[in-house]
């Protein structure tokens, strides 16, 4: 689903950075996709999570972070049906409106609240549903929120022990892992290699390899 407030969104943040920040280059979910010579990049989404967004479910938000030369410097992840504002920068931990936040502690995957997503596409849901049912009896339980950005965010501040998801786009994912980074989880793909949004796993420390592990066997 796109609305005419994901375009009236994507419209206005762009419009501000380019005002602010006309060298740098801009890639929205949205269809903006602007090349810079300053060698900054900004990813936006301004609703992520617009089927919630469209069926007045609280999970969505607006995501935007910002790389240089392709690592990602910054992020803020906003959630306006509960008013939370998630934030980090790179090596200065992440908050959730101005105060620090951490993962969760857990260490038992068999307790873990592990949160996921599925794709837009019939086909691919379908592999993904497959996938849940041979890791659902490994931990606690399954949540699936339908925002990236609140996922990991959630995983940011402890409210989820762990997410994984496969096929996001790089708007999705930018300016979540980056929080729950700096909030202490680990991000990788499901090698165990660094995280991309092709493959996403977030998980507190306690959980993390024994997820990948599960993932693995699945």
């Amino acid at each position: 689903m796109v609305t005419e407030f994901d375009k009236a969104a994507e419209a206005h943040i762009v419009g501000e950075l380019r005002r602010l920040r006309p060298a740098d280059a801009i890639i929205g979910e949205e269809g903006t996709d602007d090349d810079g010579t300053s060698g900054y990049a900004w990813f936006l989404d301004p609703i992520d999570g617009t089927t919630n967004f469209v069926y007045d479910q609280p999970a969505w938000a607006c995501s935007i972070a910002v790389a240089h030369e392709g690592v990602m410097q910054a992020a803020a992840v906003f959630v306006p049906p509960m008013d939370e504002m998630f934030s980090a920068a790179l090596g200065g931990g992440a908050t959730l409106n101005g105060r620090p936040i951490s993962v969760s502690d857990e260490t038992d995957l068999a307790l873990a609240l592990v949160g996921t997503g599925f794709g837009y596409r019939a086909e691919t849901r379908q592999r993904q549903a497959t996938f849940l049912v041979g890791l659902i009896t490994q931990v606690r339980d399954i949540r699936r929120l339908g925002s990236a950005a609140v996922d990991l965010c959630m995983v940011g501040c402890g409210r989820l022990d762990a997410y994984y998801e496969l096929h996001l786009n790089s708007w999705d994912a930018a300016a979540g892992e980056l929080i729950a980074r700096e909030a202490g989880a680990i991000t990788t793909d499901f090698s165990g290699a660094a995280a991309r949004p092709e493959q996403m796993l977030a998980a507190a420390p306690g959980v993390h390899a024994g997820l990948l592990e599960a993932i693995r066997s699945v």
